[in-house]
């Protein structure tokens, strides 16, 4: 029996565990939420994730949240190739700490920025707040950059779960552009990260996990 994921549109945090599962091949039942609807608040769901979030996943009646967890027990329960957190036991905690930045510094300021501009009225939006956050936004753009042309993914020559942990949080990124025009994020990714990017936009399963209400 199939893995049941339970999925946002728009999430990056279900983003992430969706380009994972299909990266590794893994026979899964999409379940989509609405949040509009109150779907995450109902009953059922929070029996799944009490913090009713997404992405969670049921897997033989083994309930798990937090996408982090839920990409690294994806690649334990399912150990073959490709794998998401590779190579020998220095590499793999690389790429923890990795993710754990995307984590902590990237996702911080971005959330003060999906505050103010995805869920507050515009008349009402702080330019102070929005451009503080923005300034550190820039710098983590700035130190990816810095390192995202060493590999051809970040810290490998293939695809692993740092690539989909930072992707879809800078996809969200420029996806407030279209509220807020002069935002000034697209302009602040450089070359490498750009190419990057369009190396994960490459990947054959990509455009399948598009979110829906985006396309």
């Amino acid at each position: 029996m199939p893995l049941t994921f339970y999925y946002g549109s728009g999430s990056p945090y279900a983003w992430r565990v969706w380009l994972a599962l299909e990266h590794k091949q893994i026979a899964y039942a999409l379940t989509t939420l609405s949040f509009s609807s109150g779907d995450l608040r109902k009953p059922e769901y929070l029996a799944i994730n009490p913090r009713h979030r997404v992405p969670a996943i049921v897997d033989d009646g083994f309930a798990l949240y937090e996408s982090a967890a839920v990409v690294e027990y994806l690649d334990e329960k399912y150990p073959g190739d490709p794998k998401l957190l590779p190579g020998d036991l220095r590499q793999r905690a690389t790429i923890r700490r990795m993710v754990r930045e995307v984590d902590q510094y990237y996702v911080l300021p971005m959330e003060r920025m999906v505050d103010q501009i995805l869920f507050t009225a515009e008349d009402k939006w702080d330019e102070e707040e929005i451009n503080a956050a923005r300034k550190l936004l820039v710098e983590e753009i700035d130190r990816w950059e810095e390192g995202a042309g060493r590999t051809e993914y970040l810290g490998a020559t293939a695809p692993t779960a740092v690539d989909f942990a930072l992707y879809p949080l800078i996809a969200l990124t420029l996806r407030m552009e279209k509220k807020k025009a002069d935002l000034g994020i697209r302009s602040a990714i450089g070359p490498q990260l750009g190419a990057w990017m369009t190396r994960v936009e490459s990947l054959p399963y990509f455009k399948k996990t598009w979110p829906p209400h985006w396309k």
